[in-house]
């Protein structure tokens, strides 16, 4: 207990002004708010195609890695990866059936077969076109692309022609319609002549006049399916391009 005095009262008076500095509010002008979190946006969303790509691409680089012995992209060839493709056929899951096989050729048979499973054409041309894609999307200069090689395209084709045939299932390649701008102009050119035609001759009769028109679009027509028919003669039959 403090004894009476000054000495008392100076003690009680500290222990105030103490007290009061600890519950000394700091006023709100001067308060800080408290820092803001800036959120990253979330990175986009791959479309099908990329996200199929990237797997396809970490799938190789592992497959250089296992390698024996481990091969380096910058070594790789045409080779290495006609390699790659037959590695992923104990993958596949498309009959192929083998010559001697009794449902050789076939596209449809009754009853199942020792033959393999394969990866099937399709599944190997989309493979090496995406993997084509982010060799050159890595930095790499597409002169040295080992997907683009020669050897590649060639084992392709062999491998569509060879399944085509042990399946029964012939590949046809898809031609778009095109338009064909010389038989247009000559359609044009014979309905001109026709009203040229019929305009001489409108003080005359008629009816030579209408039959004139009559005739052009018939003219027309017939200069345009030929047109049609020289084009598709003359255009080179369908070939893959790989």
């Amino acid at each position: 207990m403090d004894p009476p005095g000054p000495a008392g009262a100076s003690s009680a008076v500290a222990a105030g002004a103490e007290a009061h500095q600890q519950v000394h509010v700091q006023p709100l002008s001067q308060a800080h708010p408290p820092p803001q979190q800036v959120v990253a946006p979330p990175p986009p969303q791959l479309s099908r195609y990329e996200s199929q790509k990237r797997r396809d691409w970490n799938t190789f680089l592992q497959y250089l890695r296992n390698h024996r012995p481990p091969l380096t992209l910058a070594r790789c060839s045409g080779a290495h990866v006609i390699e790659f493709l037959k590695y992923l056929d104990q993958f596949g899951k498309t009959k192929v059936h083998a010559a001697g096989c009794a449902y050789y050729g076939q596209p449809s048979p009754p009853a199942p077969c020792p033959c393999p499973l394969r990866q099937a054409w399709g599944s190997l041309d989309a493979l090496i076109g995406r993997l084509r894609a982010a060799y050159e999307e890595s930095g790499h200069p597409p002169e040295s692309n080992p997907f683009a090689a020669r050897a590649v395209r060639i084992y392709l084709r062999e491998v569509r022609d060879a399944q085509a045939k042990a399946r029964g299932i012939p590949y046809e390649k898809k031609n778009r319609k095109r338009k064909h701008p010389t038989a247009t102009a000559a359609t044009a050119a014979a309905r001109e002549a026709a009203a040229a035609a019929a305009a001489v001759s409108g003080g005359g009769d008629g009816s030579s006049g209408s039959t004139a028109a009559g005739a052009a679009p018939t003219t027309g027509q017939a200069g345009e399916s030929g047109g049609a028919t020289a084009t598709a003669a003359a255009a080179p039959a369908g070939t893959n391009r790989v």
